[in-house]
């Protein structure tokens, strides 16, 4: 889950990972063994962990993938937008939150895109 989180914000902060490589002060390859594969032996460690957390703007209990310390927008949303939809509640919760996490990634692009053409 680390892996996988770690890759879609840096994404949807617009960094390479050269950049956020230099930033951690590791190489890039280093940086890329962080989000190819959720090996225990290719994670940051603590230090990193918190700088990445900071980065991105998130605890890192949510890099971890744990649940969030904040209010999880979603879970309202969940009723409202997917009670209707067949076989939802059938999906795996890391399914789950998969597709809450592209569509939030979704809402973010549409949004930063309107802002820009109002400009």
């Amino acid at each position: 889950m680390l892996a996988k989180n770690l890759a879609r914000l840096r994404k949807r902060k617009g960094y390479s990972q050269k950049y956020v490589a230099e930033l951690l002060h590791i190489s890039p390859q280093a940086y890329h063994r962080y989000e190819r594969t959720d090996d225990k032996n290719n994670e940051p460690n603590s230090e990193n962990l918190a700088k990445l957390a900071d980065l991105y703007d998130v605890t890192v209990d949510e890099l971890l993938g744990r649940k969030s310390v904040q209010n999880d927008p979603f879970e309202d949303a969940d009723a409202l937008m997917f009670s209707d939809k067949e076989g939802f509640d059938k999906l795996s919760e890391e399914d789950k939150q998969e597709l809450k996490d592209m569509l939030n990634d979704q809402l973010e692009y549409w949004i930063n895109k309107k802002n820009k053409d109002k400009k």
